[in-house]
């Protein structure tokens, strides 16, 4: 009864409003559609029909379901944005293992810059959650008027208890180091078109960790984060080096296509870092069409998390879930795994239950293998499996509200609840 409330609460949170800002940071386009610019590439505004599906069957959203329920009119669906910014705010509930129940206020501006550009975001939101954490993020994507450049902008305020489990994917989860802390984040990264879907961009990032506290292991054994190092306060400063070769037919939920992103960052003490350090990232992303022809898909997703060189501070190491949406490692609460190296690799094959496209099902298999000090070998890879339940939330940018219940190893388990796909 408790979950059916949260998802039904979360569903009417979301209903009322043009855009919302997922759990995981993304910020996700309700009722908005690019307009096709003269010779571009046709697959960056290719768009699932509301009409008909591959069956002929008119398709459905929880909209169209309770204004059918309710006996309203239906509501008129704009299919785009103009230069006059829109703006939206909404209440909302959220859960993951970290947080437990979340109430989450959010906002978000669309616009843009020209009327051939491509569709601008500045979202924010602001989140108390049930084990007292407090977070307050802000992202901007905005193109420039003939859209040669995208601007990425990703800037986080977290008051954050959370636990730790030592390093490696072989830690037990019985060493529950309960951690606390304040966190500031500041990334910038501008992109530029260079030709079809690739793009090139440099950026700045900086993570500022103060006030990190923790009380030990419960059997009082000393902590992994004791002997790699303790800190109550650490800068990363540094610039990043990015590349990005997008060709999905959708960036919410894509049917067909593949993703490529590269990040080298490089840390440097001249610029206030606590310590100098270098890491690389490598996010690939592939979809294909199971079987030829229907409404299905298996996505498939390989992340690659990799500390090159220095000795970054504990809560900069990679770690279960702090990748950029918090999306890996469904099974496991976030932070469950930490180390200087990550190797992440998941399926998902998802599929339609009702031919409307109201109702979809998934499921999934994942496995992740860390490292635990920098020059440390990998160790044991841990799965992660479980179904998951899909409702459409609308069916022009294709989003759905996403329920899953994640099962990992020693005992992990929960649920996952999100807007739009996990990856």
């Amino acid at each position: 009864m408790k979950l059916f409330l949260k998802s039904v609460a979360l569903i009417f949170g979301l209903f009322f409003t043009i855009t919302v800002f997922a759990q995981d940071q993304k910020p996700v386009p309700l009722r908005t559609i690019p307009v096709k610019k003269k010779n571009e590439d046709s697959t960056l505004y290719k768009r699932d029909s509301t009409i008909s599906n591959k069956k002929g069957v008119k398709q459905q959203d929880v909209t169209d379901v309770l204004e059918a329920w309710l006996n309203i009119q239906p509501s008129k669906k704009p299919d785009t944005v103009s230069t006059k910014p829109s703006f939206s705010v909404v209440p909302a509930l959220g859960y993951t293992l970290v947080s437990r129940l979340a109430f989450v206020l959010s906002g978000n501006m669309a616009f843009r810059t020209a009327p051939q550009s491509r569709i601008s975001t500045i979202v924010a939101s602001s989140a108390i959650t049930e084990n007292k954490q407090f977070t307050f993020p802000i992202q901007s994507n905005i193109w420039s008027k003939d859209n040669t450049y995208n601007f990425v902008g990703d800037y986080r305020f977290y008051k954050y208890p959370q636990s730790t489990f030592g390093l490696g994917s072989s830690s037990n989860i019985q060493n529950n180091d309960p951690m606390d802390y304040s966190y500031f984040q500041f990334y910038e990264t501008v992109l530029r078109h260079i030709a079809g879907n690739f793009y090139l961009g440099l950026g700045y990032i900086f993570d500022n960790h103060w006030n990190v506290s923790d009380k030990g292991n419960p059997n009082g054994t000393v902590s992994d984060y004791s002997l790699y190092g303790k800190s109550s306060n650490d800068v990363a400063s540094g610039f990043t080096f990015n590349g990005l070769l997008d060709s999905r037919d959708n960036a919410i939920n894509p049917s067909k296509g593949a993703y490529l992103s590269l990040q080298y960052r490089d840390n440097y003490t001249f610029l206030g870092s606590t310590n100098p350090w270098r890491s690389l990232i490598i996010d690939t992303r592939k979809y294909i069409n199971l079987p030829e022809g229907s409404d299905n898909v298996l996505a498939l997703w390989n992340y690659e998390w990799l500390i090159l060189s220095g000795k970054p501070a504990y809560l900069d190491l990679p770690s279960t879930q702090w990748d950029t949406f918090s999306a890996t490692g469904r099974g496991y609460i976030q932070g469950r795994f930490r180390g200087a190296d990550m190797v992440y690799a998941e399926a998902e094959y998802r599929y339609k239950i009702t031919d409307n496209g109201l109702l979809g099902g998934v499921v999934f298999l994942n496995g992740e293998s860390f490292s635990a000090a920098p020059g440390t070998r990998l160790q044991t890879i841990q799965p992660g499996f479980g179904p998951g339940l899909r409702i459409k939330l609308n069916t022009i940018s294709k989003t759905n509200i996403s329920i899953d219940y994640g099962f990992g190893r020693q005992g992990s388990n929960g649920l996952f609840i999100d807007v739009g796909e996990i990856f």
